[in-house]
């Protein structure tokens, strides 16, 4: 049977992809993604998406390039839209926002941090960059919080940056992974870890 073509949209199709995408995913994880799902979900061709990634590792990566970026907004919306909060309470706010940002997304935050990817798949180039900058963007923030007395000064901002970034994750990991399943406790956990991280110098 010939397949019957469906009409090509332009424009924007990178971005409807991208989201029906995050949608199927977070539906029913990675295997539920299928370059041919996901045309028939857009309502394209099914050779429609092969003009923006080459296969479904591509657009694994660009789905987790998505998600760098809405987490280097959070960072850059907090340090710069909450100038009032003390510095400690700042990076409570970050944590916080953080965890719900990661178990809110937890697929694409999968792909972010996950096996899917960085030991199975191949990271591509623009992927590796993002997740470099975001990062960097971490370390230049907690370098910041250092001068303010957040944190020990008797310790190098990239260990620090390091660390707090190895516990952050480490709780999203938990909480994603079915670890900690009463999300009443999230905020009050995450709370704790912050104190336990500045607490020497609040």
């Amino acid at each position: 049977m010939t397949e019957t073509k469906k009409p090509y949209h332009h424009g924007d199709l990178r971005e409807k992809l991208l989201s029906a995408a995050t949608i199927l995913i977070a539906d029913g994880g990675v295997d539920n993604l299928s370059i041919r799902k996901l045309a028939d979900k857009v309502g394209v061709s099914r050779t429609a998406p092969y003009h923006h990634f080459k296969d479904k590792n591509e657009l694994l990566c660009a789905i987790a390039e998505q998600g760098f970026y809405q987490q280097d907004q959070i960072v850059r919306a907090i340090s710069t839209q909450k100038t009032d909060l003390p510095a400690a309470e700042l990076f409570e706010e970050y944590v916080l926002t953080y965890i719900r940002f990661a178990n809110e997304n937890s697929e694409t935050y999968d792909l972010m941090y996950g096996r899917d990817i960085w030991k199975a798949g191949r990271p591509t180039k623009s992927l590796k960059a993002i997740s470099k900058n975001c990062f960097k963007l971490w370390l230049e923030w907690i370098t910041v919080l250092q001068t303010e007395g957040v944190f020990e000064s008797n310790h190098p901002p990239l260990r620090i940056a390091q660390s707090s970034w190895a516990a952050l994750h480490g709780l999203c990991r938990l909480f994603n992974d079915g670890v900690y399943i009463n999300q009443d406790d999230v905020d009050e956990i995450a709370k704790t870890t912050v104190e336990i991280l500045i607490k020497k110098t609040s």
